[in-house]
């Protein structure tokens, strides 16, 4: 299988390029190539030639910027907006010129906002605040792709767990020195899944007939007091306190809304599609990410 790929050097890219060993990858680089599998693009101010797509069975685009590990002002929600929007928009319009049969795209779980503890599903609408209008943006860019007859695939991905995992991050520290502890009430909703879940769901996903936005999470949903919890279990640490509300947007800002807002997501079209998950509850992906 012939891939071409955007967004690869992250983690996710990293680790999906690596169970797709053995197909032919092609990965699109803003940098000067270093590899013979690199093609250097700009999608920022040129579209992509069609040639670098001819004979591709897939194209995979992982573009955009991290959501967390920083501080939102109105600069940087433009760039979060932009550096997910603008890549996508080009290469489905090359896929749509180039004919090529697949486009898997990256999306968010951000697409459906505060939903406290209602179950929401690929069906659902997005909501309103900025994380969903950029997610609905970001899959609007897909259409030229669509239209031209491509199987398009939008991955509305939740946390995907393993050490890398921002949240982790800024987590284990506190748990280490024994201040662990729930976010708010703790009765809000944490979309997850586990990075190798979420690897195999894309290898999945590729070989599969599914078409539209799929949510990637994990099947059994959990709250950020159950999260916390398996996280104490895991590193073997007490879990007492409770940081408030205000306490984490003083320290995040806009960026807080990730860790306080409510999202029960349900996997309906993974499930559907019968994929079989490694880690089926939090605490799996967590003694798995941390190696326990």
């Amino acid at each position: 299988m012939r891939i071409v790929m955007a967004g690869s050097s992250g983690s996710l890219g990293t680790a999906l390029r690596g169970a797709l060993e053995g197909n032919d990858i092609v990965r699109l680089v803003r940098r000067t190539p270093r590899d013979d599998d690199e093609i250097q693009w700009d999608p920022y101010r040129n579209e992509l030639d069609t040639a670098v797509l001819d004979g591709v069975d897939a194209v995979v685009n992982l573009c955009g910027a991290p959501v967390g590990g920083r501080r939102w002002n109105a600069a940087y929600k433009r760039h979060l907006r932009a550096s997910r929007v603008i890549p996508t928009k080009v290469l489905s319009e090359a896929v749509a010129r180039a004919e090529v049969p697949v486009l898997v795209n990256a999306s968010a779980a951000g697409w459906y906002g505060d939903r406290a503890d209602v179950p929401v599903d690929e069906r659902t609408p997005a909501s309103a605040d900025f994380l969903g209008k950029t997610a609905l943006a970001w899959e609007r860019a897909t259409v030229p792709a669509q239209e031209a007859g491509t199987r398009v695939v939008r991955l509305r991905s939740g946390h995907v767990l393993d050490r890398r995992n921002e949240v982790l991050k800024r987590m284990l520290p506190t748990y280490r020195w024994f201040l662990g502890g729930r976010f708010g009430g703790g009765r809000q909703y944490m979309p997850w899944i586990s990075r190798r879940d979420w690897v195999s769901a894309v290898e999945f996903l590729l070989d599969s007939d599914v078409d539209g936005p799929v949510n990637m999470v994990g099947p059994t949903p959990v709250t950020n007091r159950g999260f916390v919890q398996a996280l104490a279990a895991v590193t073997h640490r007490p879990a007492p306190w409770v940081i408030p509300g205000w306490a984490v947007k003083l320290v995040a800002g806009e960026a807080a809304t990730e860790m306080l807002r409510s999202t029960k997501i349900i996997p309906a079209v993974l499930e559907s599609k019968g994929f079989e998950y490694r880690d089926r509850t939090v605490l799996d992906a967590l003694e798995w990410s941390l190696g326990r």
